[in-house]
């Protein structure tokens, strides 16, 4: 089975891949994401989610340093505004983990997203997570429109 995982994490690249659905990372746990027993510390699934979402955006054309170099007119930034955690089992040292991301909703200057972080197919915890773009003042900035068919593709 490892091999199997290892050729997936291999084709799948450094930032994981678009899929029908929205986006696919996968991840290994270190022992920097353990705590004393080897389970993953709580607060480090939001550091999986948080690469499973940068890498999404990466790949939709999304550039976190476009965005503060100005492209868009201004300087602007994600800020996360929501997130709702669901813990269902831990996730070990050593184990490979898939982190799925879709975008469930764009409106205005939000955007939210239902996130999985599974081993193999159990799901380990999900989260849901409402983010925004804000400009250099602080303030709500709209989505763009090529963005939202980068994210909801159909919509």
């Amino acid at each position: 089975m490892a091999d199997h995982v290892d050729q997936d994490l291999l084709a799948a690249g450094l930032s994981g891949a678009l899929t029908p659905f929205g986006h696919r990372l996968m991840a290994r746990v270190y022992y920097a994401d353990t705590d004393f027993s080897g389970v993953v510390y709580h607060a480090r699934y939001l550091e999986f989610f948080e690469r499973g979402r940068s890498d999404f955006l990466r790949l939709a054309g999304v550039h976190h340093t476009e965005l503060a170099d100005g492209k868009h007119g201004e300087k602007i930034v994600w800020v996360v505004r929501r997130m709702e955690i669901d813990f269902r089992a831990s996730a070990r040292i050593d184990d490979v983990l898939t982190i799925e991301t879709r975008t469930q909703d764009i409106s205005g200057a939000r955007i939210t997203m239902a996130q999985q972080l599974k081993r193999g197919d159990e799901v380990l915890v999900e989260a849901k997570v409402e983010a925004a773009i804000v400009g250099e003042n602080g303030r709500p900035r709209r989505f763009p429109k090529d963005w939202v068919e980068a994210f909801m593709p159909g919509r």
